[in-house]
């Protein structure tokens, strides 16, 4: 799982390619959330339902989304004892709250990007990702 995910990154590109990289990272930000969460009997849904129900809600379904992903990292995280200071709260606030000094919705990005760096170094460590094969020897 890649694990160098970047908030600058994703601004430049996404400046870059009149925004095709932002809805490309955040496709693959759910894909990756999904594979490394497996499990949790939770789903984060990908960039097409994100902007279809975010345009039927009037924008709540986007908050929502947030809330949830960072709750997801913050569950998985404990579970997996990763110290991580993301959680649905946090993001959530900072994405609204943090408007009023304009830097906050950056600051709930950067929170979701690292929790799932964060996920994501700790699952290649455990071997997942790295093609790693698990050796079971049965005896009966």
């Amino acid at each position: 799982m890649k694990t160098n995910r970047s908030l600058l990154t994703l601004i430049l590109l996404s400046i870059v390619t009149f925004g095709i990289y932002g809805l490309y990272f955040w496709s693959k930000y759910a894909e990756d959330m999904n594979i490394v969460c497996n499990g949790d009997g939770k789903h984060t849904r990908g960039i097409l339902a994100r902007i279809i129900f975010s345009i039927l809600t009037l924008g709540i379904y986007e908050l929502v989304w947030m809330y949830g992903v960072g709750d997801r990292i913050a569950v998985n995280a404990h579970k997996r004892n990763i110290y991580c200071n993301t959680n649905g709260g946090s993001v959530l606030m900072w994405y609204l709250l943090g408007s009023f000094i304009l830097v906050g919705p950056f600051v709930a990005v950067h929170k979701m990007i690292s929790g799932l760096n964060a996920l994501c170094s700790n699952y290649n460590d455990a071997g997942y990702g790295n093609g790693a094969t698990v050796n079971v020897n049965i005896n009966t």
